[in-house]
């Protein structure tokens, strides 16, 4: 079923960080009106690097997560700069966090996080045929890196320091991705 969009009455806005969050005064197309909420994008985006040492070995980061306060697994990943395509990003994000350079690299989708209330777009990005090759970044302290097995994948979800919802969905659909090339 096709519905037509919500109509957008009003709309209030304040700066909440690297967000702008939006007050909508909506009427849905049966006459219901509600007040939303939305945070707004200011960046570019995001990419979510899956670095692939070899056709079945992913090389995983462990960096600190400020939300969780913990250690946790997961994919390079990181901001678009101003003028950068999601591939230079996932370049520069390699490079930055894992040492390593990417001569193919393959945007797969967009994925949001929460797009009921979200408009945050992060770029699935596979990198392929690295090469060693450090900038510097903006962490505080170098990352690990982790190879892992791409048919290990199922014991990688039960992690209790793998939960990031960006880099499991992204392993999933490049896993799935690269089987069938």
């Amino acid at each position: 079923m096709s519905r037509r969009l919500p109509v957008i009455h009003e709309t209030t806005a304040q700066d909440v960080g690297p967000y702008r969050l939006e007050r909508l005064d909506l009427e849905f197309g049966n006459g219901e009106r509600r007040r939303f909420e939305r945070m707004v994008s200011r960046g570019h985006g995001a990419v979510v690097v899956v670095p692939m040492l070899d056709d079945g070995t992913v090389l995983l980061v462990r960096e600190y997560a400020a939300g969780v306060h913990r250690y946790e697994l997961g994919l390079v990943k990181g901001r678009i700069d101003a003028g950068e395509t999601p591939e230079q990003a996932a370049d520069r994000e390699l490079k930055e966090e894992a040492g390593y350079g990417a001569r193919r690299l393959d945007v797969l989708r967009g994925m949001t996080l929460a797009p009921t209330y979200m408009s945050h777009v992060s770029w699935l990005v596979v990198a392929r045929d690295l090469y060693p090759e450090k900038l510097p970044g903006d962490e505080p302290e170098e990352l690990e890196g982790i190879p892992w097995k791409l048919q290990d994948l199922e014991q990688l979800m039960l992690r209790d320091d793998f939960s990031e919802g960006r880099s499991l969905a992204a392993l999933f659909i490049a896993r799935a991705w690269l089987a069938a090339r």
